[in-house]
């Protein structure tokens, strides 16, 4: 929660942040402190051990506007470490807060470690998660939401607004499920779908007849797509991880593992309830759960059954993807319209190619990208860095294009230089859906298909109106490519969305360096920053 705190701490704080990092005096700060505890929930109606965030799971909502400074003091009451991360934002110039063990120590239990984030240039929905072990499978996870500035116009009319977290989930607790892993198998099949941490109509969304509402749309599951759909209502889809988007309307929509997506809902039907449904893509059987759009002046059940929708239809999806285009002249976190960016017109410096797989090494299920797995270093990469500890991590150790040889284990860091402006392929030859992410960045989806990639697929790429945004599917037998401005400095975690996947090596880190010490370029250490492995001991900076 959003905590009012004594005169002196605040001060103090205050004193803390404006000597850790430069931020515009007119940008407010908002305060948080969270306590994280072990709890007893029943998502499916049996009992697990669940992470708590101040008691809730989920946890709860973070709610700022661009520019925002976020205080966020979190204390660790498990009997194990603990990190969050923030899927989506941007950390500009400050990859030291961006919680994963790549570069951040895990906070110890019983202390506590304070992010210091700014929602620097960013609007749009968001969440956030533990990025530990599996602490995923047990809560811990809340959404992020980012409002435009007053005076920064916005695409669609002012509406109430819903946040909608959905994923799949696991009667077993997290610790069994990454013994699992760790033995060297892959996750069974999951037991049923969560709409905000609940089960099949546990959560019912008030409406009043003729009223438009915004719906906030996350899949903070672990390892499936998920379709959306409103019994006898459409959807239209206004943002994409801050992006502005056209304003198409759907009947159902396509949320792959980690993306987030706001849509429009009028409530314009005869007054009744109506069926919310989501329902996994791409697996069989197919698992459904659903919630109630509630008509405030209707009592009684919902009418019919829950309408269906697709399951392992790839050609519907493609078709779908390519559909969510930029709104060229909407403004985005800054006045100027999006449209005035024009990334189609910058020649790319690099291409990098990027495939998956999943090698059996040393007698277990691993998954690796261009054949190396990543195994964790002892000590986290950017704080390494930073001390220049040799022996953590080599750039260079994963290749810019497939192998297509054996599979390896390695703490894989790729080297990339400050604005650069690159072309990454991903290529999927599994027959799974894949779904990655990028810390730290956004990027243009220029295009998307089934089959090989080629250069010759470049003819094909959108080069105007493609969205922008932070995590992309790539389908079964198939690639996606993307553009991406290499404009903020720092270690970046690039990695499957798909946690059992990210877990067992399907990941590395992109190392964006600059020799400029300069703080436009990038951040110092913050000075209560976390310090492990062997940079335990060290200092961070003088007061």
């Amino acid at each position: 929660m959003a905590s009012t705190i004594p005169i002196f701490l605040s001060s103090l704080l205050l004193l803390l942040l404006s000597s850790t990092l430069t931020v515009h005096a007119e940008d407010p700060y908002r305060f948080f402190t969270w306590n994280i505890t072990f709890g007893d929930i029943y998502p499916l109606g049996v009992k697990q051990q669940g992470i708590l965030i101040n008691g809730q799971f989920p946890g709860p909502q973070i709610e700022s506007v661009t520019n925002d400074n976020l205080i966020i003091n979190v204390f660790n009451s498990l009997t194990e470490p603990f990190l969050l991360s923030w899927n989506g934002i941007q950390q500009r110039r400050n990859s030291w807060q961006d919680g994963v063990y790549g570069t951040n120590c895990p906070i110890p239990p019983g202390k506590n470690f304070t992010y210091i984030l700014q929602v620097k240039d960013q609007i749009g929905s968001y969440f956030y998660f533990p990025s530990l072990g599996m602490h995923k499978a047990a809560g811990g996870f809340g959404g992020f939401k980012i409002l435009s500035r007053p005076m920064i116009p916005v695409p669609f009319p002012p509406a109430a607004d819903y946040t909608l977290l959905a994923g799949d989930w696991f009667k077993a607790n997290h610790t069994d499920l990454k013994a699992i892993l760790d033995g060297g198998n892959d996750l069974p099949f999951p037991d049923g779908v969560l709409i905000n941490g609940r089960g099949p109509n546990g959560n019912s969304f008030t409406v009043e007849q003729g009223k438009t509402y915004w719906f906030r749309i996350s899949n903070v599951g672990l390892t499936t797509c998920l379709n959306i759909r409103f019994q006898g209502h459409t959807m239209k889809l206004v943002e994409v991880e801050g992006s502005h988007t056209l304003q198409n309307t759907y009947s159902s929509l396509d949320v792959c593992l980690g993306q987030s997506y706001s849509i429009l809902v009028t409530a314009d039907q005869p007054p009744l309830d109506y069926y919310i449904v989501v329902s996994t893509r791409f697996t069989n059987p197919v698992l459904t759960s659903t919630a109630i759009l509630h008509y405030s002046n209707f009592a009684g059940s919902p009418v019919g059954s829950p309408p269906g929708g697709p399951t392992v239809e790839i050609d519907f999806s493609l078709n779908q993807a390519g559909s969510v285009r930029w709104n060229l002249t909407a403004s985005g976190p800054r006045p100027n319209p999006q449209g005035s960016y024009h990334y189609g017109l910058i020649n790319t410096t690099r291409t990098i190619r990027l495939a998956n797989s999943a090698p059996v090494i040393n007698g277990k299920q691993r998954y690796a990208v261009n054949s190396v797995s990543f195994i964790p270093a002892d000590t986290p990469l950017k704080i390494a860095d930073y001390y220049q500890i040799s022996g953590v991590f080599s750039v260079g150790s994963i290749p810019d294009n497939p192998t297509f040889g054996g599979g390896y284990l390695q703490t894989s860091v790729m080297g990339a230089n400050y604005r650069d402006y690159i072309e990454i392929v991903f290529e999927n030859y599994e027959t799974t859906v894949q779904s990655w992410h990028i810390d730290g960045y956004s990027f243009f989806i220029v295009g998307m298909d089934g089959g090989q990639w080629s250069s010759e697929s470049r003819k094909g790429y959108n080069l105007r109106d493609t969205v922008n945004r932070c995590t992309v599917q790539v389908y079964p037998k198939s690639w996606t490519a993307i553009y991406m401005p290499l404009d903020n400095v720092g270690m970046w975690n690039v990695r499957s969305e798909n946690w059992a996947r990210q877990y067992l090596g399907q990941q590395f880190y992109l190392r964006v360096y600059t020799p400029s010490t300069s703080l436009r370029d990038e951040y110092p250490i913050p000075k209560n920053a976390l310090l492990c492995g062997r940079a335990a001991g060290r200092r961070t900076r003088p007061l």
